[in-house]
């Protein structure tokens, strides 16, 4: 591995903070911690299905195999983001862009308004159709502390550089 990707993640683990709301938070600490109850049952299972004989065409053992992988990722990831999140507080219905809240926008040159919800993956996962944008990302850093009615620039993929107006920040209410 090289010096200069390790830099990149040391980068982006430190300056990342995943804001959830309680109820965010609490789900997925419930799910944590149902996931680390069900660890001894996976391991059971495994024992079960290598007793089973042949190890190279037992499908059951390498199926549990993989599902104790991929429920170890997944600990692994609740555990890290519950360690580094921050719980805050429902957003302020003050009209100003920010984690939490349902932006609705304009482009510049576009006569369509967007609406999405400006939030981590983790806590709009569940939004429904809703398009859920992170406070990260070039959109979400170029709107966050707006106010309504005020337009800012963000540069795109290509290169370019797109306007957008905040139209309105409402406190996303479920």
């Amino acid at each position: 591995m090289s010096g200069r990707h390790d830099e990149e993640m040391v980068a982006v683990s430190d300056t990342q903070v995943t804001w959830l709301t309680q109820e965010a938070y609490d789900r997925l600490k419930h799910e944590l911690d149902e996931l680390i109850e069900n660890r001894p049952v996976i391991a059971a299972k495994i024992n079960d299905s290598r007793e089973e004989g042949d190890l190279k065409e037992n499908g059951g053992y390498h199926a549990a195999r993989e599902e104790q992988g991929q429920q170890e990722a997944r600990i692994r990831h609740l555990q890290e983001l519950l360690r580094s999140a921050k719980v805050g507080e429902a957003p302020a219905n003050d009209g100003v862009a920010g984690p939490g809240k349902v932006l609705t926008v304009r482009y510049d040159g576009d006569d369509e308004e967007e609406k999405f919800l400006l939030a981590t993956r983790e806590e709009g996962a569940s939004e429904g159709d809703l398009d859920v944008y992170s406070p990260e990302s070039p959109l979400g850093k170029a709107l966050l502390g707006a106010k309504e009615g005020e337009s800012r620039e963000y540069e795109l993929p290509n290169g370019s550089t797109q306007k957008v107006t905040l139209i309105k920040a409402v406190p996303y209410t479920g």
